[in-house]
């Protein structure tokens, strides 16, 4: 088993994308890269911390490369910071590596990426040093909450889309 952990926008839609994902073992929401021991409120205060969802999986199953492909499909990597509605350094690209083979991979990603967009790519890269656990009501927020109009004004359009490619 693998972790890498992607922030890309708010972390309810990107957890809602990769829970469902045939070879992710697990999901789970939190904060990294900011300040320490962060609550929803500090993040959404600018406490440095970026939402991010940390993805546990097989990688028999599912490689990373397919887990990054899937990632630039659900999020602009060319938005600094912003993600549709979604406002604030809380919401910037960002792939954290756990090991030097992921950081690698990573950047390769990117470059070649960049050869299929027209604006460039901000996604960061970076060593994971901390991360946080979300409180648990943040935790699977879609399944827990698919009425919630967030969810069906954001989320669940989105995962029609990738479903439908």
């Amino acid at each position: 088993m693998k972790n890498i952990v992607l922030g890309g926008g708010c972390f309810w839609c990107v957890e809602a994308v990769f829970e469902r994902l045939k070879g992710v073992i697990d999901t789970e929401v939190g904060y990294s890269g900011g300040n320490p021991n962060p609550s929803y409120e500090s993040v959404c205060n600018g406490d440095g911390n970026i939402e991010v969802v940390k993805i546990n999986y097989d990688e028999k199953q599912i490689s990373l490369l397919e887990i990054l492909t899937l990632f630039f499909k659900i999020h602009d990597p060319t938005s600094i910071d912003k993600q549709g509605g979604d406002i604030g350094i809380q919401y910037r690209s960002i792939i954290f590596y756990e090991n030097e083979e992921d950081k690698i991979l990573a950047q390769n990603f990117i470059e070649e990426q960049q050869k299929i967009f027209s604006k460039k790519i901000v996604t960061k890269i970076s060593r994971l040093q901390t991360y946080y656990k979300a409180e648990n009501y943040h935790q699977h927020y879609f399944i827990n909450n698919p009425n919630q109009g967030y969810c069906q004004a954001v989320i669940a359009p989105k995962l029609q889309k990738i479903q439908s490619d």
